[in-house]
């Protein structure tokens, strides 16, 4: 090491205040923390938050734990007294969607009628999504492939594409994802080259990630004697190149995963998947 010091991480505290489950604060929060690569959030939440009383623990921890306010709250005197509060104590705050419902606002006129847990609310896009998960959990890693026909999505990869956690990705944005796998001599489902209505997805890595994924799989799993080809990187070389040509086989788009996080690559499906609606509306 040379004697040379490794810059530690900073800390800070990150307080996130919501009426609601939180989620838009810590997607938030955590986007923003990413763009710095040597400080590390500690995170405090406080999801529901919707009296007084409430509010006053939170107050209390902040004044314990002085950092970085982040809130959605509706409820007006709440808000006020939170702001109040944070000014008191010296620490930052802001409310992450005011300057997005101003803009709105701005562009859309009249006056926003804010709802707490609004954008969680029991509507037909919300029973579509709990309908897509429901589908994907039972249609995992290639059970129920009978009915494939039914998805909106079919994945198709070897062991280690990420397959189940883009499937349950796609399925939170309501689209029905089955994910199968492709394993070296056994067959595919019979059905699957004869699928006419779900976009069908070939996911492939180099095999250099895939060797490596493998290997840390074994490791946790704390597997004594895996199968050597299980690993080697000639025999992964062989069952992509199997993948391909079965993709390019049959027309199936091939998307390589290697260097993309779930998102980009559940983001990259769905661009797939909306242009072949469009397609179909247009042939219609």
């Amino acid at each position: 090491m040379n004697g040379e010091k490794v810059a530690q991480p900073a800390y800070f505290h990150l307080h996130l205040v919501s009426d609601a489950t939180g989620e838009t604060l810590i997607n938030v929060g955590r986007a923003a923390c990413a763009q710095y690569s040597n400080v590390l959030p500690i995170e405090h939440v406080y999801p529901l938050v919707r009296s007084m009383k409430q509010l006053e623990r939170v107050l209390a921890e902040v004044e314990t734990n002085p950092g970085i306010v982040l809130y959605t709250l509706v409820d007006r005197d709440i808000r006020d007294r939170l702001k109040e509060r944070c000014k008191e104590l010296g620490v930052p705050f802001l409310s992450v969607l005011a300057p997005v419902v101003q803009l709105f606002q701005a562009y859309l006129g009249g006056e926003p009628q804010p709802r707490v847990g609004g954008q969680h609310a029991l509507d037909a896009t919300y029973f579509k999504r709990i309908d897509a998960l429901n589908f994907t959990v039972m249609h995992d890693d290639g059970h129920m492939t009978e009915d494939l026909e039914n998805a909106d999505v079919v994945l198709i990869g070897i062991s280690r594409t990420s397959k189940t956690p883009t499937s349950i990705y796609l399925a939170n944005r309501g689209i029905k994802t089955a994910n199968i796998p492709l394993v070296p001599n056994v067959p595919l489902p019979p059905n699957i080259e004869r699928l006419k209505k779900p976009l069908v997805v070939m996911l492939v890595a180099s095999p250099d990630r895939i060797s490596e994924i493998r290997q840390n799989r074994l490791l946790g799993l704390n597997a004594s004697s895996p199968s050597a080809s299980y690993v080697d990187r000639e025999a992964i070389s062989e069952e992509l190149a199997f993948s391909r040509k079965l993709s390019a086989r049959n027309g199936w788009p091939q998307l390589d995963v290697t260097r993309r996080s779930i998102e980009e690559t559940a983001a990259a499906i769905i661009a797939l998947f909306k242009e072949r609606q469009r397609r179909s509306i247009v042939e219609t």
